[in-house]
């Protein structure tokens, strides 16, 4: 049945689409000759980015009761990436990272706190809306409300519906859902009418999926449009726990039916946690589907990640499905779980199928590579390099030497990965670990009194590779490990929110 829902402050309808709108002539700046693919357009763009989705949550990443076919496909007609980092180990600081370029040693949000992008926080979609491209965010944000300086419509993007707010995103049945669009600039909410009064009638995640599918429907390249490409950044909230829900029932994994699962001896809980991401996978393949059939499959580069490792809220066992993979940790971890995540890129016009790619890369990556697949311009002083290099299999002459990670949600910890190495301080003031994640990718076997020399080069690049930040202090442990998780709600101090 379609759904209709109602738009506060005026009663009009609105559609779970997006609405057309005037359209302006728009230019683009050409990508270098060496890199012009066989299209002499450039490509429209989706990323789709998992929630809490891990490693080993993936049929083309190990794992085996999980069925994920449509994304395994994805990683068979493209290229798939084994050494490949989320922004960092919670939600709102990765999500900084991904569309800002920089690193939580440089990013503005470095931690779950209320805390809105600045406006001289240029992002993504600022970049690629300046080089002609039509921008719209479908699913979470988390990076600054309708009010500050951090909304979505702020950052570059024409359209946006989906969740604010990290912990309203927790709901899968929310009875309103944030919305901009330009023609109605004063309607800042869609009401969901199935969802009222406590009903469970539209499942959220399905109405952002058939809205990602209408506004590749509406905003095909054409010529009404002067064959203005498109970025599409669709986060998704799938396969997050609904905490609340879990304090309530125990069984946060919210989802309308668990099928295909339903007569697999496994705990209810993981019933839901699979069909969750099996109902995230085939949302992929719609995506997918609509592509080909706008005859848009061939110059459209998907990307799909996640934005950290699994979780064990909503009370899943993470080691129930090895959701982590080979590694150690998981969400608010930086060992290896709770950092790497699967990343998965397909250009056909570009990309050779079947490719697997274990160069370092890392969500500050995503910004300066986009820019230069639009051949826009973009800030300098980035931390990500462009990875089209290495999508296109040319010689790649310029390599991360490191990758820096920080996370303030239990004190200060702080993680690092070079080449084969990687260093963890659990704690401000304490001595680094050192692992060799060739030998040993679980990071048992801490190998630092070894290799003082590795030590010691890591600790030197650790001296600069921070900018302090009012907001994200270094901060000492944490005497009780709850501490962090008792502090009231406040930006200043960058407390938690748990998204």
């Amino acid at each position: 049945m379609r759904t209709i829902e109602h738009v506060r402050r005026k009663p009009r309808l609105w559609g779970i689409g997006f609405t057309a709108f005037a359209i302006s002539i728009v230019g683009w700046a050409a990508s270098p000759e060496s890199l012009r693919t066989s299209t002499t357009r450039p490509p429209n763009i989706i990323f789709i980015l998992a929630h809490d989705l891990g490693y080993g949550d993936l049929g083309c990443y190990g794992q085996t009761r999980i069925k994920t076919p449509n994304i395994d496909k994805l990683a068979a007609e493209g290229m798939r990436f084994t050494d490949f980092y989320a922004g960092s180990t919670v939600c709102a600081p990765s999500r900084c990272a991904l569309m800002t370029g920089l690193h939580t040693g440089h990013a503005y949000v470095r931690g779950n706190a209320n805390l809105p992008l600045r406006a001289q926080d240029r992002t993504v979609a600022e970049v690629l809306k300046d080089a002609g491209y039509y921008t719209a965010l479908i699913g979470k944000w988390g990076l600054g409300d309708q009010r500050s300086s951090g909304a979505p419509q702020n950052k570059g993007f024409d359209q946006f519906v989906g969740y604010l707010d990290q912990v309203h995103a927790h709901d899968y049945y929310t009875d309103h859902l944030a919305r901009f669009d330009p023609k109605y600039p004063d309607q800042t909410e869609t009401l969901i009418l199935e969802n009222q009064a406590g009903k469970k009638g539209k499942y959220i995640p399905d109405l952002l999926s058939a809205a990602a599918l209408n506004f590749l429907k509406i905003n095909k390249p054409d010529q009404f449009n002067h064959y203005r490409p498109f970025f599409l950044y669709f986060a998704d909230i799938i396969p997050h726990a609904n905490n609340e829900e879990a304090t309530r029932s125990g069984n946060g994994m919210q989802v309308p039916s668990d099928g295909p699962y339903s007569d697999e001896p496994w705990p209810q809980v993981e019933k839901n946690k699979a069909a969750m991401i099996t109902r995230l996978d085939a949302d992929v393949g719609k995506v997918m589907e609509k592509l080909k059939e706008l005859k848009l499959d061939e110059n459209t580069i998907v990307f799909f990640s996640s934005d950290n490792g699994p979780h064990k809220e909503g009370g899943v066992d993470p080691n129930f499905f090895e959701s982590a993979g080979p590694f150690r940790g998981i969400k608010r971890d930086l060992y290896e779980g709770g950092i790497r995540v699967p990343f998965i890129v397909r250009w056909p016009a570009a990309i050779k199928a079947g490719q697997t790619n274990d160069r370092l890369g890392a969500f500050w990556d995503l910004l300066p590579t986009v820019a230069q697949l639009a051949g826009a311009k973009y800030p300098t002083n980035l931390d990500g390099i462009s990875l089209l290099p290495a999508f296109l299999g040319q010689p790649q002459t310029n390599r991360h030497e490191f990758l820096y990670f920080e996370f303030h949600e239990r004190g200060f910890q702080q993680a690092v990965r070079m080449g084969d190495w990687k260093a963890v301080r659990p704690q401000s003031g304490q001595r680094l670990e050192l692992y060799n994640l060739k030998s040993d990718p679980g990071e048992k076997q801490n190998i630092a009194d070894k290799n003082p020399a590795i030590i010691a080069q890591i600790e030197d690049y650790l001296k600069t590779a921070r900018a302090d930040s009012e907001r994200f202090p270094i901060k000492p442990q944490p005497t009780d490990p709850n501490e962090e998780k008792k502090k009231p709600v406040s930006a200043a101090a960058g407390s938690p929110r748990f998204p």
